[in-house]
């Protein structure tokens, strides 16, 4: 049960004194670096941790997209995880663009087994951390502020030794002050400098200092706050990478980093589709197609975002979420009536270009290699327009408005009982409606013939299963047709008539033609369509005009009084 009164329990997070803070008025207009901890952050949060074979497909993968950071594992957790640094080492998998990185605990027997994994290695980022904030000293470590600083110095002080110990390995320093987003600034800014002293930082000899939201604890205005306060605070600022690494117990890890990266920071660290303990890390596929879409170049390649998603899924045995932005299987599908008509106005006007500017849509889907056949998809909810949009891209029946409306309730009427249907199952029911119905009449064949100025034509027809010729002449094919049928007992005016050229068939045909013909009865009534399907438009319209009737039945009939 909820609490009536949470404000006795849970307390507000302090806000940030930084009165001029400038990141409101920034954007973003580069990307930062990207570190991909996935195969340490992401790999511990699985249910089963990945075995070599799907950590070495996810290290290639993540090559392929373009990290050049990547944190490999925690060498010192487990043979296991040392053996797999090793194996990338020794066998040469490591391209030459990119740095490996391995954390480390701030402890001297787990930093010597850490170096030693990495040792012959071309580059390697050593990430070294311990806690910072006023509950982990207190409760879990019971260790005063100058025992944390110490404890950071000695252990940065000991990867410098051994560091010149490996001539053959360039070493980089990262340090984290863990629980940074729980810790007094002040005292985030001293452990921080220290540690940037003793390694001599320089614009040459960059340390990269992360900064995490280890437990999200506020909202993300706050965190940019805190990053900014350090930005403009750290010493040796010039000699720092300002890293980021957001976690998402709040819901906010990437307006977090978004907020974070304008408020000065360099780099960020994190997860793909923001797997990581708890509620994850930091989205990087989220963040980098988040610039994407503002026009920034991510340095990321996520054009085939279902191949990843793939990889992803098969490496960590976690779903992706169907409505998980950019890749999740729904996120370019539309069911909602006024969204896909929306939609299908959008691609009627987009120009291939010109800036994108389409409803609903924030980025073209094959950008990042999705077809427009998913983007409407058609249930109970949808509308005439998600219809026309599946026949038209799919078959090349573009509709006439009217027929939209009245096929739009054959589709409703399928779906009322819930379920989805696909643009194969609305075309059958498209065919079975318009194209193979036959009773009272169906069409068999034709004959025209010149009669004077007029059109003749001898129409042959099965009517309620007897074969007949009729015989008619007009100012046209249709006209001819219509007054043939006149005998045969059939009454109907021609309300409007469209015809299209669907090019060649499915099976590399002729082209073919299909007309629409909305007809009305000898007494009036609602209208229905009839459709025709030929490789000649003349028995298209032909066909068109024996559909419409048997879509008006009856009322297409003459009226006989007894």
């Amino acid at each position: 049960m909820m609490l009536a009164n949470p404000a006795a329990k849970y307390h507000p997070f302090p806000p940030i004194r930084l009165a001029d803070r400038q990141w409101p008025d920034r954007t973003l207009t580069h990307a930062p670096i990207w570190m991909s901890t996935d195969l340490r952050d992401g790999n511990q949060a699985l249910f089963e941790p990945m075995d070599v074979e799907r950590k070495m497909r996810m290290f290639r993968a993540l090559c392929a997209i373009g990290f050049k950071e990547i944190e490999v594992g925690f060498p010192a957790a487990s043979q296991t995880e040392f053996d797999f640094v090793r194996y990338l080492i020794d066998g040469g998998h490591i391209p030459t663009d990119v740095t490996i990185e391995v954390l480390t605990q701030a402890r001297d027997d787990i930093i010597d087994r850490t170096l030693e994994a990495v040792r012959g290695a071309r580059r390697a980022i050593v990430h070294v951390y311990n806690a910072t904030s006023p509950t982990f000293r207190e409760v879990v470590f019971n260790m005063r502020k100058e025992e944390i600083v110490a404890l950071a110095s000695n252990a940065v002080t000991r990867i410098q030794r051994l560091a010149a110990t490996m001539p053959e390995t360039e070493i980089a320093l990262e340090y984290s002050p863990e629980t940074f987003s729980a810790t007094e600034l002040e005292f985030a800014r001293e452990v921080c400098d220290v540690v940037t002293g003793i390694w001599d930082a320089s614009p040459q000899r960059k340390v990269i200092l992360n900064l995490p939201a280890t437990v999200e604890l506020a909202t993300p205005n706050n965190y940019a706050d805190q990053i900014e306060w350090m930005h403009r605070n750290l010493a040796r600022r010039d000699g720092v990478v300002l890293s980021l690494h957001p976690h998402n117990d709040r819901g906010t890890g990437v307006a977090a980093a978004e907020l974070g990266l304008m408020a000065g920071g360099d780099r960020v660290e994190g997860c793909l589709f923001g797997n990581g303990e708890r509620t994850g890390n930091v989205d990087l596929v989220t963040l980098a197609l988040n610039l994407y879409t503002q026009g920034v170049a991510p340095g990321l390649d996520f054009s085939d975002i279902s191949e990843v998603a793939r990889t992803f899924e098969q490496c960590t045995g976690m779903p992706i979420h169907p409505r998980h932005p950019y890749a999740g299987d729904l996120v370019f599908t539309a069911f909602s009536g006024s969204h896909q008509d929306a939609i299908r106005k959008g691609f009627a006007v987009q120009k291939p270009d010109a800036p994108w500017k389409l409803p609903y849509l924030t980025i073209d889907p094959a950008d990042i290699g999705r077809d427009y056949d998913s983007v409407i998809r058609v249930n109970s909810q949808s509308g005439k327009g998600g219809i026309a949009w599946l026949l038209q891209t799919r078959y090349g029946i573009a509709m006439p408005r009217r027929l939209q409306v009245e096929f739009s309730r054959e589709v409703q009427r399928e779906t009322e009982n819930g379920g989805e249907m696909s643009a194969e199952a609305i075309w059958r029911l498209f065919s079975r409606t318009y194209l193979e119905i036959a009773t009272p009449v169906r069409y068999v064949e034709h004959h025209l013939r010149e009669q004077g100025k007029a059109q003749g034509i001898e129409l042959v027809l099965d009517i309620d299963g007897e074969r007949r010729a009729l015989t008619g002449s007009g100012n046209g094919p249709i006209d001819a047709a219509i007054h043939a049928l006149r005998g045969a007992g059939f009454v109907v005016q021609v309300r409007s008539y469209e015809e299209l050229s669907l090019g060649a068939s499915r099976d590399g045909g002729e082209a073919r033609a299909c007309a629409f013909l909305e007809l009305v009865g000898e007494a009036g009534g609602s209208p229905r369509y009839g459709v025709g399907l030929d490789e000649n438009i003349v028995t298209a319209s032909l066909r068109a005009l024996v559909s419409g009737i048997d879509r008006l039945g009856d009322a297409a009939r003459v009226r006989r009084v007894a």
